[in-house]
């Protein structure tokens, strides 16, 4: 497989990038003056401090460290191309998240504009590229403002409760490329696992467009797709592109690779086949990307979720993605793996990624490591016609950005009604969830879709409760007649929520417990918060998330369990990690308690 330390983009590598990561210059705008004075020309000097990107302002490791401020935050850097250097290129410029609204200027000219923390966004500077230096500048602009997605980020002064210090401006890496005039610009992978096949569409920039009556035989760009697993090759195929795309279906068979002629992906066996594409013209090849796919299937079937064919139980832990120094950014590749080695210690299977859309490095880990992933978006926290526009776009955005990720077995766009508040009643509120669980759909009709994960359900693939009862008695207790409550009547609760929305009921759809536990535990004196008692020592911490997690184990309705959380984050101290993302209890004993089976002798654990 094509793997580049620290590259950015690993679904689309390429072998030459420009890495704009490090020290910028740096100001705030407390007085919203800078359009105005034409800062884009250059940051004045008494405003001018440095900053190392990608980390926000209000980090530590950023070298500013200040936690509130205007908003407005100016970035410059000169940029390593000339004029020259591109002459019969392109140069793309790719920012993988800046909270919220970016304008960004190459020599005092505005050259491009996106609205969104969390999403990628990429623009071709080419045009504006002078043969001299060039400066590249970035205005980003956030606020408090509760229609815009913002997921944990607090939106009063200090944090509290569950919600944390705001991340501002660049906060993912900063990037750019060189490319040939014509170059291939996205690529959507398709596993199809019972056919042995994937289906492989691709996007070409400024490739010559060709009506439909046009003759391939004067198509001038081929793509010629190469698939090989570890080595091995598997097939070579090739396709036209007509007006800048091209689409495929490509069987894999081969009895070399394995007696069953295919090779699938799952947590026990995270087989990956890896992907050349080159696009072609008579004259010589024009570009080159590496990719790669796993062959998997997930299904719903019989109120059974079901991965390859086999019923999923899914031992998820729920991770915010924080660091102490770093905020919502991970300090490098490293600190992503080093999480991740500990989740499969504790022998956990999943991770429900909170509130936070990652660094797409950690979805090519658990790609090759074999962890499942419930990827979900950042909350608003209004419902009006603002925060519909905003949470629409760029929750498209971010599911056609993850698309080609096996690990990625389920999309979650809401949470505990977060953002739809009154969901139980409202139909507005309820349409929304029904709107975007048809939108996500219509990009990936392959994975289930959870409409608002917690309660208070619309249309939705899983039924997904949080509960947060700290002993495993009153749990059992609680749910051991809930089957029989869903049959015969249409109020189903968890906890003090409706499971479902006004006007909708079960359907048969696999149950989940996805927040539970959130046992707050820690021996620092310091502001702490958790869900219920808190716990003083590691022999009282696992006796109850023991007591919990056998009880749901042993309610065979349940196909799987979320516990809260993986770490601690400031004042939240309810994680098995510490904030130095560090083992606060034994990982030995978790592992025990998680891979324990029930007591009737029911098999699970399928995928360990």
């Amino acid at each position: 497989m094509k793997h580049i330390e620290n590259y950015p983009r690993p679904q689309l590598v390429r072998d030459s990038w420009i890495e704009l990561n490090g020290e910028w210059d740096f100001a705030f705008d407390n007085e919203k003056t800078g359009e105005k004075s034409h800062w884009e020309m250059g940051i004045p000097l008494a405003e001018k401090r440095k900053i190392l990107v990608p980390f926000s302002p209000e980090t530590k490791e950023s070298g500013v460290h200040i936690q509130n401020h205007s908003g407005y935050l100016w970035y410059q850097r000169m940029l390593p191309v000339n004029k020259k250097e591109l002459e019969g290129k392109r140069f793309i410029l790719h920012f993988e998240g800046v909270d919220y609204l970016s304008k960004v200027y190459i020599n005092g000219k505005q050259v491009g504009q996106h609205c969104g923390g969390y999403s990628r966004f990429s623009v071709d500077v080419t045009e504006y590229i002078e043969d001299k230096e060039n400066i590249l500048t970035v205005l980003a602009i956030d606020s408090s403002n509760m229609e815009q997605p913002r997921g944990k980020q607090r939106w009063e002064q200090y944090s509290y409760a569950c919600w944390y210090i705001q991340t501002s401006g660049i906060w993912k890496s900063v990037w750019g490329e060189v490319v040939n005039q014509r170059y291939i610009k996205d690529v959507k992978i398709t596993p199809q696992l019972y056919e042995h096949t994937v289906e492989i569409e691709g996007l070409v920039e400024d490739a010559c467009l060709l009506s439909v009556e046009t003759k391939p035989s004067k198509c001038p760009l081929f793509a010629n797709l190469k698939v090989k697993y570890q080595n091995i090759d598997v097939t070579e195929v090739q396709a036209i592109v007509q007006e800048g795309r091209f689409k495929l279906k490509v069987y894999l068979d081969n009895p070399a690779i394995d007696p069953f002629l295919v090779k699938r992906w799952s947590p026990q066996e995270p087989n990956l086949y890896d992907l050349e594409i080159k696009i072609k013209e008579e004259d010589g090849m024009l570009d080159s990307v590496f990719s790669y796919f796993g062959l998997r299937e997930i299904r719903i079937e019989e109120g059974k979720f079901l991965l390859n064919g086999c019923p999923l139980y899914q031992r998820l832990i729920l991770d915010q993605g924080y660091w102490k120094d770093t905020g919502l950014t991970p300090k490098d590749e490293e600190a992503l793996l080093h999480d991740l080695q500990k989740i499969k210690e504790m022998g956990f299977n999943g991770v429900r990624k909170h509130q936070k859309i990652e660094d797409e490095r950690f979805l090519y880990l658990c790609d090759t490591m074999g962890i499942l992933v419930w990827s979900e978006f950042p909350s608003n926290y209004r419902f009006n016609q603002e925060s519909i526009m905003a949470f629409t776009k760029e929750w498209m955005e971010a599911v056609k950005q993850n698309y080609n990720h096996p690990s990625i077995i389920a999309w979650t766009p809401f949470n505990e009604s977060w953002g739809v508040f009154e969901i139980e009643k409202e139909k507005a509120e309820q349409y929304l969830t029904e709107g975007i669980y048809y939108l996500t759909k219509s990009l990936d009709p392959y994975r289930p879709v959870i409409s608002n994960d917690g309660w208070e359900h619309t249309k939705t693939d899983l039924l997904t409760l949080h509960d947060y009862t700290e002993r495993g008695e009153d749990f059992f207790n609680r749910y051991s007649t809930f089957m029989e409550q869903m049959k015969t009547t249409e109020e189903y609760h968890c906890g003090f929520k409706s499971a479902f929305s006004n006007g909708y009921q079960y359907d048969k759809q696999p149950i989940l417990l996805t927040e539970y536990g959130g046992i707050a535990f820690s021996t620092k004196e310091k502001e702490q918060w958790g869900y219920g008692n808190t716990v003083e020592t590691e022999e009282a911490f696992l006796e109850r998330y023991e007591s919990i997690t056998k009880a749901i184990i042993e309610l065979p309705f349940f196909q799987g369990f979320c516990y809260t959380q993986l770490t601690d984050v400031e004042q939240e101290v309810n994680g098995l990690l510490d904030e130095n993302h560090e083992y606060k209890v034994s990982p030995e004993a978790i592992r025990k308690i998680n891979l324990t089976g029930p007591s009737d002798g029911r098999l699970i654990h399928l995928f360990d």
